[in-house]
């Protein structure tokens, strides 16, 4: 008798292009579920849609409705597109598109970041480095995700005697710091067994025990070559020698910063993705944000979100065999020289969101 489970997926498409890029997606998914269907222990998927950012504000008020996050509790996994649009900037700050990305991480315990930073060969004129500094990189930053800077107490902003005082504290705890490293340490052994741990312990006591634990908690992993560096040197090596780095490992700040520059190294954000895990539900999404200024263009490029479904299949699904064949669909397409707008300064033919999203799954029904 065969064994058959049906994975639901919450799908939030939120704003700007976030609509667009995920009709790729849905399609996508409805080939994987034809093409599994007749294996044994048939898997299959079910998407359920849900709002979030300033979609949701637009319909409930709110930028993270209840209802969402009693959907995400429920599914196996969540693929978020975009939030966010200049309508919204003006709103108060509980009440803009971003607070949700914040408020349904922290919801879901969501604490550690995974941004792959991976150059397809054929995409290797679309970075601004030269060749030899560039090709072949594939490195991972593990960044903390509900902790450090962004969520510390005190916060705000103060009035002493006339004088207004913005207050945001850097704080981390032992645990914290313990279960986002071995999280890297754990991607490593998986990768070519070296991380790197990036802080500031020469001028915060935060990064002090930040590098304590660290190093405490590779005393766990003999087989993992361990680095320090600080974030002001990392940022330089980044653009300087970047396949020096396997996997690096920071806190909220660091890694939100560094993930950005590391995701430049590669050409276009349009082709990375990114996941947070550590909780019971994984959350999975393009880097890129909502870029409204193409919104309803159809010049969007849907990569990043198809990606970001190869990586839910990868660590909330356990199906590395459909991750590899949705890499090899979008490695395979660009290698026959299509491109979106934003990789186009690559020869090759250039296509709209819907286009490129038909090329990608008509590639995965034959790889």
């Amino acid at each position: 008798m065969s064994m058959f489970k049906k994975h639901q997926i919450l799908l939030l498409p939120g704003d700007g292009i976030g609509p667009e890029v995920t009709v790729p997606v849905r399609e996508l998914v409805s080939e994987i579920n034809r093409s599994e269907s007749g294996s044994q222990g048939k898997f299959q998927i079910e998407l359920l849609e849900g709002l979030i950012g300033g979609a949701a504000t637009d319909a409930t008020g709110k930028p993270l409705p209840k209802e969402t996050l009693e959907m995400a509790d429920s599914c196996d996994a969540v693929l978020l597109a975009a939030v966010g649009g200049p309508k919204y900037d003006l709103l108060p700050y509980e009440l803009r598109p971003e607070r949700a990305l914040l408020g349904i991480r922290e919801h879901l315990g969501a604490f550690a970041n995974l941004r792959p930073a991976r150059l397809f060969p054929e995409l290797v004129d679309a970075s601004t480095l030269k060749p030899e500094v560039i090709s072949d990189l594939d490195l991972m930053v593990v960044r903390e995700l509900t902790g450090g800077i962004y969520f510390g107490k005190p916060r705000g902003i103060v009035e002493e005697n006339g004088i207004r005082r913005g207050i945001n504290t850097e704080t981390y705890t032992e645990p914290e710091i313990e279960r986002v490293a071995r999280v890297a340490f754990d991607l490593a052994r998986k990768r070519s067994h070296r991380v790197t741990s990036v802080d500031k312990a020469n001028v915060l006591e935060s990064s002090v025990l930040w590098r304590e634990v660290v190093i405490r908690v590779h005393k766990d992993y003999p087989d993992v070559t361990l680095d320090h560096m600080y974030v002001d040197n990392a940022a330089m090596q980044l653009v300087r020698k970047p396949k020096q780095f396997d996997v690096i490992v920071t806190g909220n700040l660091f890694g939100d910063i560094l993930s950005d520059e590391a995701s430049q190294l590669t050409g276009s954000i349009g082709m990375l993705a990114s996941a947070s895990i550590g909780g019971k539900t994984g959350l999975y999404e393009p880097i890129h944000g909502s870029a409204p200024d193409i919104a309803g263009k159809n010049i969007a490029n849907p990569m990043a979100m198809i990606l970001s479904l190869a990586l839910l299949l990868r660590y909330s699904l356990n199906r590395e065999d459909l991750a590899q064949r949705i890499e090899r669909s979008v490695s395979s397409v660009l290698a026959q020289g299509f491109r979106t707008a934003d990789i186009a300064q690559v020869k090759g033919q250039v296509l709209g969101t819907r286009e490129m999203g038909e090329k990608i799954i008509r590639e995965y029904s034959r790889v």
